[in-house]
């Protein structure tokens, strides 16, 4: 996988450890000198996309806006944006050329966004979570949180106020917005298990006798773990082991475990859905439905 591949997956921005979990420090240089990637802070690395947005986003004397701004403030998404997203003033009319290859959209912007050039992070949180579908507004939502440019408070409050298209979304994400997850894999699946009808508590302290592990989401009234296991491996024997004993151990005290891959929390949510609709099934004394058709055999 790609220095720049993996950074995607990541959800378009990450820091220098969590590449290097993956590449070799003179894989990422190399990444660096081909322009795969690029150095946006001390330690910090973004997609060569997020610098681009921002110059097409200037050049039409618009703001980036919604994903691109996500991106632009640092923050993880579960889907990097293609095309620049743009938000012009409501006045603004765009000749036919302006509008190729950027998403536009129109608001009213202050004029700290017009200096900026970007929208606000409440203003950008709360208009992915207007038009986003809910996994990926929660996951936009989670990563402002967790990097304390948005307030919770604030946030609940400002969304409590809004009125017309999108603002019963906004209000939902606003509900469960929490920064406590860790990266947008686990927001995605956080999503679904709300969806599901699992509300779980991100990184989750599981403690009983002899056992003391933070889980990715969990309810101890459930007892129930739910883990989201990343596009990296384990990658060492020893770490393979420490993570066997780990569920043997939830298993002994009780705890059911259910544990989900990248690709099917982002790419096969139907299974996904599945499993969590048949557990919450069997937990409530009833049966599950047959999975998926194209999943039988692995059911």
């Amino acid at each position: 996988m790609s220095v720049a591949l993996t950074l995607t997956r990541l959800g378009g921005c990450a820091r220098a450890k969590e590449l290097r979990r993956r590449h070799s420090g003179r894989a990422l240089a190399k990444a660096l000198r081909n322009g795969e990637v690029i150095k946006v802070g001390r330690g910090r690395y973004a997609l060569p996309a997020t610098a681009e947005h921002r110059r097409i986003a200037h050049a039409r004397t618009g703001v980036l806006s919604h994903l691109s701004a996500a991106q632009d403030h640092g923050w993880k998404v579960k889907n990097v944006p293609e095309r620049p997203q743009v938000t012009f003033p409501r006045t603004r009319r765009l000749r036919s050329g302006q509008r190729e290859g950027i998403d536009p959209h129109w608001a009213d912007l202050d004029g700290a966004e017009r200096v900026a050039g970007v929208t606000s992070p409440l203003r950008t949180v709360l208009d992915c979570a207007r038009t986003l579908p809910f996994d990926e507004a929660l996951a936009v939502a989670d990563s402002a949180l967790r990097s304390g440019k948005v307030d919770v408070v604030e946030l609940r409050a400002t969304a409590a106020g809004l009125q017309g298209k999108g603002a019963g979304a906004a209000r939902r994400v606003a509900e469960h917005a929490d920064g406590r997850a860790a990266n947008p894999l686990e927001s995605v699946l956080r999503a679904l298990c709300i969806e599901e009808g699992l509300l779980l508590t991100p990184q989750l302290e599981v403690a009983d006798p002899g056992l003391f592990a933070k889980v990715d989401l969990g309810s101890e009234e459930l007892r129930l773990i739910v883990e989201a296991e990343g596009y990296e491996t384990h990658g060492t024997r020893k770490g393979l082991r420490r993570d066997c004993q780990r569920h043997s151990l939830f298993a002994i005290w009780g705890w059911a475990s259910l544990r989900f891959s990248f690709e099917d929390v982002m790419f096969e949510q139907d299974w996904s859905r599945w499993v969590l609709r048949s557990w919450l099934a069997m937990h409530s004394g009833g049966v599950p439905a047959s999975p998926p058709n194209r999943f039988r055999d692995a059911a």
